[in-house]
């Protein structure tokens, strides 16, 4: 890979993490919308494979960027698009919390705080839309909606879910 592609990905990786408010999750659509349909790095499928892989792994929904970075260009990979999504994002929270925390009877920084909210279930959402675009049949929208309202109406466990979906999917179901 280029030096030029390198700087391209890398730049965008740490721009993205300044915007990755809700979680690294909320800026999945522009990751893929660079890595796949941009630079055609990696496939769709791929994508979805990192991304099941960083949420099936215990730990940090941004290990799914590990494993984006390790399909790309091996460990290299990982640790340069990891670096890249981690450090600039860290670097400017440690100074905004201390400013938050000096600031926090004023009323704009509550209004903020408050406001942000609706902005990152939008990039929640935007993020639901790019993942289901991988998925084939109208039988595995039905379970995705079916999950995802078992989930928010239900006190379910989340490993009992995955082991029904991992037991129909063995059915040939979805």
């Amino acid at each position: 890979m280029s030096l030029v592609v390198w700087m391209t990905l890398l730049a965008n990786f740490a721009f993205l993490s300044f915007l990755a408010i809700g979680g690294v999750m909320a800026v999945a659509p522009d990751m893929h919308r660079l890595v796949v349909d941009g630079l055609s790095l990696v496939s769709n499928q791929e994508f979805l494979a990192a991304v099941t892989l960083g949420k099936l792994s215990p730990g940090p929904n941004a290990l799914f960027v590990a494993v984006l970075g390790y399909q790309i260009s091996g460990f290299s990979g990982a640790l340069l698009i990891m670096f890249a999504m981690i450090v600039p994002s860290a670097i400017f929270a440690f100074y905004v919390s201390r400013w938050r925390h000096r600031n926090s009877h004023r009323l704009s920084v509550q209004s903020f705080a408050i406001g942000s909210s609706p902005v990152v279930v939008g990039l929640l959402f935007s993020t639901a839309l790019i993942l289901m675009k991988g998925f084939s049949g109208i039988s595995t929208l039905i379970c995705l909606m079916l999950v995802a309202l078992i989930v928010w109406k239900t006190r379910l466990h989340l490993l009992l879910l995955m082991a029904i979906g991992a037991l129909l999917g063995v059915a040939g179901f979805v």
